[in-house]
Order: C-alpha cells, then sequence, then structure tokens
C-alpha cells in the first residue's frame, strides 16, 4: 500500500489509473450479492437493494433471535417448547412434530435449519416471545437495530403473505451478524447435512455442502412468485465470504435439479470471490498512522492510530495500489485523552473508498501550563 505524511487535498492526488476487475461471469438470477465476511466489502452485486421475497431464508431471523436469547441466558438449547395446534398445522417443508409434544430448543433449530421445517419455526416463535405476532415484531425491530433497510417481515418462517420482502443485501448483512456474533451456533448447526425426527430422514435443501467442503452454512429458500434463494457462505485459507443469490429459477425443472442448480449458481459467484480477491491487514489495531500537530501542548504531536484492525478486500495482485490519507479537523488543542476521536483514516482502491475509520490518540497530551 502507498504510505502518506498528512493530510491528503484534492488538488495535490494525482491521477490515479483504472482499477481492473475482473469481470463476473453472468449469473441467471434476479439479484444477488458477493460479501467479504471480515471487511463486509460488496465484491459484486446485481440488484443488491431490490425487494424480493425471502421465503425460507427468513428463518436466518428466527434463529438470529433464538441464538440471541441462548447468548443473554433467557433459554438453553435444553429448553423444551410446546408444539401447539397451530405450529403443527403449519403447511409447506415440516419437521414432522406431533401436536402437543415438548420439543428442546436443540432439536427444533436443527429442523428448521436443515429440513427448513415451518412447524420448528413456529414452536420456536411461540415459544420465546408467546405469540407469532409478539415474535415477528422483534424480528422487525432486530431487522431495523442491523440496519436491513429492505425488509419487513410477516411470520417466522417466510411462508408467503403481502409485506414480507428482503433483499440480498439484507441477507448478506443478516448472514454476517450470525457468524459473527453467534459463531458457537453456527458451527453447530448450518453445517447439518441431514437430520431424523420421528423416524423421518430428510437432507439439508443446501446442495452447496454437498458440492464444496468450504461451504459451511447458511439457508435456502423457495417462493414460486421469485424463485430459488439461498444465503451461504466459505471459508479457504483464511478467507470467508458470503454469497447471496435470490431468484435463481429453471422453470421446467424439477425442484431436486432447482436446488442443485441453485448450488452452482452460488458456487459460481464464491469461487469468483476466491479467484480473484484477497484480503490484507492495511494497519494493527494501535499502530500509529500519523502524528499530528497539537497547540497547547505538553507535546508538539500526538500519535493517532486505530481501535481496531483495518483490513482491505482488493483484486488480487492491487494491494500496492491502494492509497490512504487522513481527514483531520483544522486544529487540535489541548488537553488530548487517550481514545479520543480526532479525524478519520480513509484508504482508497482507484476513485473508490474501501474503508473510511475514526482516528483515534494513542496516548494523553496535557495542556502546556506555564505555571
Amino acid at each position: 500500500m502507498s504510505a502518506f505524511s498528512g493530510a491528503a487535498s484534492a488538488a495535490d492526488t494525482p491521477a490515479t489509473p483504472p482499477v481492473i476487475v475482473p469481470s463476473l461471469p453472468p449469473l441467471d438470477a434476479k439479484a444477488y450479492v458477493l460479501m467479504d465476511y471480515r471487511t463486509g466489502q460488496i465484491l459484486a452485486a446485481k440488484d443488491r437493494d431490490k425487494e424480493l421475497a425471502p421465503a425460507s431464508t427468513t428463518k436466518l431471523m428466527t434463529a438470529y433471535i433464538v441464538f440471541q436469547d441462548i447468548k443473554r441466558g433467557h433459554i438453553s438449547l435444553d429448553t423444551k417448547f410446546h408444539v401447539s395446534k397451530k405450529a403443527w398445522h403449519e403447511g409447506g417443508s415440516r419437521m414432522f412434530l406431533k401436536v402437543g409434544s415438548d420439543v428442546s430448543v436443540d432439536n427444533l433449530l436443527k429442523g428448521m435449519l436443515v429440513p427448513s421445517g415451518n412447524d420448528a419455526a413456529m414452536t420456536l416463535a411461540e415459544g420465546v416471545a408467546g405469540s407469532e405476532q409478539a415474535f415477528v415484531a422483534r424480528m422487525n425491530q432486530q431487522a431495523r437495530q442491523l440496519g436491513l433497510h429492505d425488509t419487513h417481515y410477516t411470520d417466522p418462517n417466510g411462508l408467503p403473505k403481502p409485506g414480507l420482502h428482503s433483499s440480498a443485501l439484507d441477507l448478506a448483512k443478516l448472514s454476517r451478524a450470525i457468524i459473527r456474533q453467534f459463531p458457537d451456533d453456527y458451527e453447530r448447526f448450518f453445517a447439518l447435512k441431514s437430520f431424523t425426527w420421528n423416524h423421518i430422514h430428510q437432507n439439508n435443501y443446501n446442495k452447496l455442502l454437498w458440492r464444496d467442503p468450504s461451504v459451511d452454512g447458511l439457508k435456502p429458500g423457495y417462493v414460486s412468485a421469485v424463485g430459488y434463494n439461498l444465503a451461504a457462505s466459505a471459508e479457504r485459507h483464511g478467507m470467508r465470504l458470503i454469497g447471496v443469490v435470490m431468484g435463481a429459477d429453471k422453470p421446467k425443472a424439477s425442484s431436486a435439479a432447482n436446488y442443485i442448480n441453485l448450488a452452482k449458481v452460488t458456487g459460481s459467484l464464491l469461487d469468483y470471490g476466491f479467484h480473484n480477491y484477497a484480503v490484507h491487514k492495511v494497519y494493527d489495531a494501535g499502530q500509529s498512522v500519523i502524528k499530528a500537530k497539537v497547540a497547547h501542548g505538553e507535546k508538539d504531536k500526538v500519535a493517532l492510530g486505530l481501535r481496531h484492525s483495518l483490513y482491505a478486500t482488493v483484486p488480487r495482485g492491487q494491494y500496492s495500489e491502494l492509497k490512504a490519507h487522513v481527514e483531520l479537523p483544522g486544529s487540535i488543542t489541548a488537553p488530548i485523552k487517550k481514545g479520543q476521536p480526532i479525524g478519520h483514516l480513509v484508504v482508497k482502491l482507484g476513485s473508490r473508498v474501501i474503508a473510511r475509520k475514526p482516528l483515534v490518540a494513542l496516548n494523553d497530551d496535557a495542556r502546556y501550563s506555564f505555571w
């Protein structure tokens, strides 16, 4: 990465050559997003904000809320929820729960995430919040907190109803939040290839789990209005990507053939990212990025750095093309406290901003006194 000194001005910035990004082969889908997990950067996208029916990928939010309650100690994997007649009566894909039975959260999560049981999702919703309505309200509140601006839920399982919608970008954000906030739960549930309940053996609809050993989760879904959706994540050589495809559909093919096609399309998206991009650490947490002048301080300058290590995802072979500059206030006056935000670090690749992070003081600088 190019070094810098001081704050950059537009007049002093030399023209940069265009960044060469390998083109993504055409994907037969209504929308898609490829996101780097560590940095959150979008590496490829088509209609990423388009509101579409999420189908059973809705269950990602249901899982998120259940994981959240487990982490907070409100419930555990051994907690048992009662299967209501309403939950038992849910249509579509099912875990095949028995009405009136009591089932552990552990098994309900497996039944929801592997065979995509709508009955399991409803049982979890009623058990956590007391009613479907209360749980859906919490789903929408959580969506707002996570910045899922194109998402609105109407049920815990994704059965089509007016007002239910999400986007490829929102599904990528939600997937990233699940992996980041609940890594143990992610590892425990999302890579399961099959699940048996009441002597009924069912396979995971995420066929990428069989096709690609680097894929370790998330969730597919289908609704006739959109087609086949899949949020998937894979890790290779320390780099994790999240690929979301919405609306992959071969109308004349069988459901089984469509799920295989969905895996191929999403797999192509992930392969593109791994083959053409790499993640680099740009700065360590606490590393001095620049020493800024301080007025009226005991020291003339204060070292500025980042609270957290900064990574950037760039096309392979183009790390040296990264440019960085700082944005500082017109004046910095003592006293300065360690950790105090002062300005920003901006990292660009060509004309595109890769990252903009707040700089903080790495040490104190007391106000100079004559006495």
